[in-house]
């Protein structure tokens, strides 16, 4: 596969990789320089738990999950 860089420096993927590695928009990569011409792109982890309250809101049975509003500790 071949892409090209844009006016703007930008690389864009083929649809067919974003489609099989699931990459998303807004996604974070690092790019590492290994040398003159050769790059490695590494797509960066989320956190562990990030989307996990939209998964439990989507469960089919609703009412299963509740989302609590943040307590401080400032009362404290």
């Amino acid at each position: 596969m071949t892409t090209r860089v844009s006016n703007k420096g930008e690389i864009v993927l083929p649809a067919e990789l974003r489609t099989r590695d699931r990459i998303e928009p807004g996604q974070e990569f690092e790019v590492e320089r290994l040398g003159f011409g050769k790059y490695r792109l590494v797509r960066r982890n989320k956190p562990v738990n990030n989307g996990m309250v939209e998964w439990l809101l989507a469960c089919p049975e609703k009412g299963f999950f509740v989302a609590l509003e943040s307590e401080t500790t400032d009362a404290l």
